[in-house]
């Protein structure tokens, strides 16, 4: 790697870890730690910089199986994926009102850039727009969510990627995990997209961690873009390439 690209991969984990530290400290204020106590907060996880830790894997265990090798490709003969007993179909529009249900939860609804429009007509035709493209996601024979592609650009080969787990027992579970992997493998290997990038509210810690394991790189953040309840908050957009997906999962 030259020099030169040495460089720009610095200044990535450096604005990275700006990132991180933003929402983190957003998330200690969300839960009422103080100014003075944030203080205390820094100070402590200073001190852990002096305990060498145990070397940590790139990847979980769990994330190390992911590759081409664990999709069931079944999109020719009934279009549906399998991914480590989590399935995509094609979305069912008589499914409408069970995702219209989802979106009623505010915290679901307000997690997305822009927001579902409200009401079942409206939601049904962003659905199925010219542009768009939604899977369910099945976890045995059970529709749990939805994951699909919106702002699909046919000339330059990108896509917006969207995704919600519905059902609450099914969220934390690996399930969102297995039906992104599985909508990648879709846009990369079926679609034949060249570029997949999504865009979330805030520094969200834990979509920056998980789309960074999939490949994904911060490609910017849009200050206070956009007006919520209580104020603005800024919105992150990252990035993956084809190339690089395949160069860690192919």
């Amino acid at each position: 790697m030259s020099e030169s690209e040495l460089l720009v991969l610095k200044r990535k984990r450096e604005q990275m870890l700006k990132f991180v530290a933003k929402g983190f400290y957003r998330e200690l204020v969300k839960y009422g730690v103080d100014a003075g106590e944030v203080l205390t907060v820094a100070n402590n996880l200073l001190s852990h910089v002096s305990v060498i830790p145990e070397p940590m894997p790139e990847m979980s265990e769990t994330e190390a199986r992911y590759n081409l090798g664990v999709v069931e490709d079944r999109w020719q003969v009934d279009r549906r994926i399998g991914v480590l007993e989590v399935e995509l179909r094609p979305f069912e529009m008589s499914d409408l009102p069970l995702v219209a249900a989802w979106l009623d939860e505010p915290e679901a609804r307000q997690s997305f850039v822009p927001e579902y429009p409200e009401g079942q007509a409206e939601l049904g035709r962003h659905l199925t727009a010219p542009d768009a493209d939604y899977l369910g996601i099945y976890r045995e024979e059970r529709l749990v969510g939805i994951v699909g592609a919106e702002n699909i650009d046919e000339r330059d080969k990108k896509l917006e990627m969207k995704k919600l787990i519905g059902e609450r027992e099914h969220r934390g579970k690996g399930v969102g995990t297995r039906a992104t992997f599985g909508f990648l493998y879709y846009a990369f290997m079926i679609r034949e997209m060249h570029k997949v990038y999504v865009h979330f509210r805030d520094i969200n810690i834990r979509n920056l961690n998980l789309n960074s394991r999939f490949g994904f790189e911060l490609e910017g953040l849009f200050l206070e873009e956009l007006q919520a309840p209580e104020a603005r908050v800024d919105v992150v957009r990252m990035g993956l390439l084809k190339p690089t997906w395949l160069s860690r999962f192919g």
